[in-house]
């Protein structure tokens, strides 16, 4: 099983929607989305989850992940939100970053903003990968 990773910082919005989104519209059987934080905190933000439910999609069951060595090291492809000059462990060779801004602390529509661009991007990988 390949997979593709997906990081932010805290693993708690951006990176998470990534991860829904990829494992939603992927029909590769030969690929898995995981998604992880360099500084991962102790939730999914509920604006996040709340965004992602209007959508049909459910985070209540993730849960934030640190990035470590070995998801870089096996991830075929990773894509950073915004944080590549805090992600250490992310080889540029396989590392593309989306440079998206972080919705934290932002009212609801930043929160819908990024999930539909999120949405598109990972729409784009999906069919790159089919």
């Amino acid at each position: 099983m390949k997979s593709v990773l997906f990081v932010c910082t805290e693993n708690s919005a951006r990176s998470q929607m990534a991860e829904a989104f990829f494992n939603h519209y992927n029909k590769n059987p030969e690929f898995v989305s995981i998604s992880a934080g360099t500084q991962p905190s102790d939730s999914i933000k509920p604006l996040a989850s709340q965004v992602m439910k209007e959508v049909g999609i459910n985070l209540s069951n993730q849960k934030p992940k640190i990035l470590t060595l070995d998801m870089a090291e096996r991830a075929e492809r990773i894509f950073t939100m915004g944080c590549i000059d805090s992600c250490p462990l992310t080889p540029p060779e396989k590392t593309e970053d989306w440079g998206l801004e972080d919705p934290a602390g932002k009212p609801i529509e930043k929160y819908r903003e990024t999930r539909d661009e999120i949405e598109k991007r990972v729409k784009r990988v999906v069919s790159e990968l089919s």
